[in-house]
């Protein structure tokens, strides 16, 4: 990167966090660090949701998955109003009623104690672990396109953001999440636009291409268990996702309850469930574009350059000059295929168009034959090194083509997002502790400076903890689905618990805390053995059925359960 990005980048990293220490000095009662004294507005609240769902992984992974599978994962998001609008009528109004630090202290009003630290600690299981893959994503990539010690780049970004996290608590972040929502957005539309003036045809042409290679799919009604992303599993799987992390997911939680009334936090949340889907349109679609550009500028036969120049350095070497040459010319009758289709296209003549398309399609499974060999190399120089190339994608053209000052813009936004996302995890993590575990279980009796150190103390370790395990963390077939996957196979019991709280009136806390533990195991049963079944039984599914399986799970355990073990008594 030249002098001009470095500059834009460290000083747009650097200035948010001091602004955030700035107008967050002084804190110091539990209610102001954890819940900012209820002093956000409902838009404040709302860019603080969408900058917490929207990490790194968001701008880094799904471009590079709009370019390998189009635009379908937006269905995803179809269910997210719905969603939205259930935890504003539903949700919200208990926890304002009680006055809880976080979701879980309700669980102890309805249930009893067990049933509260066990669903936090469900929270802090999987949120402990997202929290190093949202530190670990966008380090790996960025470290290798920036070149820089894969450690200390989990570092970097981890202590950057403990240091605000600590110091200002639920306030700081959400106030620094203005400003990097505000970098982000920025970004990526500027991206977006410098991407399609970029483009060597016309935006009508693209479009054509585009909808030709099936990369404009952004609806899908077949239904398929087994596909993560169609109408069907986006309207139902999806929504109990977005239920318990909205819901129910202190991450989440901590951002509307520092909201200045019930009606502020509720707009914040609705105003999340509209914008949600736009935002990801765009990204997706900056993807599609790419995809677009790379048809008619070659693309490098592999997207990670650092593995491609250690091939290049290698006795492999010879191997990849001639499977270059080969992707090159597979490259070159692709490009003309593509203006001929073109041409049919704007003559109308839709037959020939369509069988041109077959023609590029030949030419697209030739090209993947000869990445494949590309990968295979890869692995024999370094079996160590990873062949998954689609998280690259993105950066690597804006690392190639875009103007100087655009890409240090870039990956602050990639930086800024892993930040936003971090500190809003970190300070659930360290609210969790604190209320539903420390001051209930250990020290109940304290002042509140006390409460206020533990919950920084609490903040810091889970950031420790996070930068440790995304230091020896590993690549997942992909970055986004790896953070859904593991939000998938607890938010289910977490939500079925809250919502037997919120629904079945009449089942108690022993019967809840039994269907809990038989759902969670439930669901790591399927999901390890998710392909191939047990006892005769076989199953294929995709990882959002988890949610609706988890929660409904609950719901039928603990209606069962309650006439078998009777009235729970509180042992608080």
């Amino acid at each position: 990167m030249s002098n001009l990005d470095w500059i834009v980048l460290y000083g747009t990293l650097i200035l948010i966090a001091v602004y955030g220490i700035y107008k967050t000095r002084g804190r110091k009662n539990l209610d102001s660090y954890l819940r900012g004294q209820h002093s956000m507005n409902w838009w404040t609240i709302g860019l603080s949701i969408m900058a917490t769902q929207a990490s790194a992984i968001t701008f880094l992974s799904t471009p590079g998955q709009a370019y390998e599978d189009g635009m379908r994962f937006i269905q995803f998001y179809f269910g997210l109003p719905l969603a939205m609008i259930i935890i504003s009528v539903s949700f919200i109004p208990i926890y304002y009623k009680l006055k809880v630090y976080t979701a879980y202290e309700y669980l102890e009003n309805r249930f009893d104690l067990k049933t509260r630290t066990l669903t936090a600690l469900l929270f802090i299981i999987q949120r402990g672990l997202a929290a190093g893959i949202t530190i670990y994503a966008p380090a790996i990539i960025l470290s290798t396109l920036l070149g820089w010690n894969l450690t200390w780049t989990n570092i970097f970004i981890g202590v950057l953001v403990i240091i605000y996290t600590v110091s200002g608590g639920t306030e700081a972040v959400s106030i620094t999440q203005k400003q990097q929502m505000a970098v982000m957005m920025g970004g990526m539309l500027l991206a977006g636009i410098i991407v399609i003036q970029m483009l060597p045809i016309s935006i009508q042409e693209a479009l054509h291409v585009a909808g030709k290679m099936e990369k404009l799919n952004v609806v899908s009604f077949e239904f398929d268990l087994a596909d993560r992303y169609n109408v069907w599993s986006g309207m139902t799987a999806a929504v109990f996702l977005f239920l318990s992390y909205f819901g129910t997911d202190q991450s989440q939680v901590g951002r509307y309850l520092s909201g200045q009334t019930l009606a502020q936090s509720r707009m914040g949340l609705i105003m999340n469930g509209f914008l949600k889907i736009p935002m990801q349109f765009v990204i997706l679609f900056i993807g599609v574009m790419v995809f677009v550009f790379y048809q008619f500028i070659q693309p490098p036969v592999f997207f990670n350059q650092v593995q491609t120049d250690k091939l290049r350095q290698s006795e492999y070497a010879p191997q990849l000059e001639q499977l270059e040459e080969k992707y090159q010319a597979s490259f070159e009758s692709g490009k003309v295929a593509y203006e001929e289709m073109i041409s049919a296209i704007d003559k109308g003549d839709e037959g020939k168009a369509e069988e041109i398309k077959g023609q590029i399609n030949g030419i697209k499974s030739e090209q993947s034959g000869i990445r494949e060999e590309v990968k295979s190399l890869i692995k024999l120089n370094d079996p160590e090194a990873e062949t998954r190339d689609t998280d690259y994608v993105f950066m690597r053209f804006v690392m190639d083509y875009l103007p100087k000052g655009v890409v240090g813009l870039l990956f602050a936004v990639i930086f800024c997002a892993a930040m936003s996302s971090s500190s809003s995890e970190l300070n659930a993590l360290g609210s969790t502790s604190t209320v539903d575990l420390y001051k209930r279980s250990v020290k109940k009796e304290a002042s509140d400076r006390h409460y206020v150190i533990s919950s920084k103390f609490f903040t810091a370790f889970w950031g420790v903890g996070a930068i440790l395990f995304a230091t020896y963390a590993s690549l997942f077939e992909n970055l986004i689905q790896a953070v859904n996957l593991l939000g998938s196979l607890f938010y289910g019991s977490i939500l079925g618990i809250f919502m037997v709280g919120f629904f079945m009136k009449w089942v108690k806390g022993r019967a809840v805390f039994i269907a809990a533990l038989l759902s969670q195991a439930l669901i790591l049963v399927i999901h390890f053995r998710n392909g191939t079944g047990i006892l005769g039984f076989h199953w294929d599914i995709g990882f959002l059925w988890y949610n609706a399986i988890g929660c409904i799970a609950v719901m039928l355990f603990a209606w069962i359960m309650q006439p078998m073990v009777g009235k729970s008594v509180d042992q608080s």
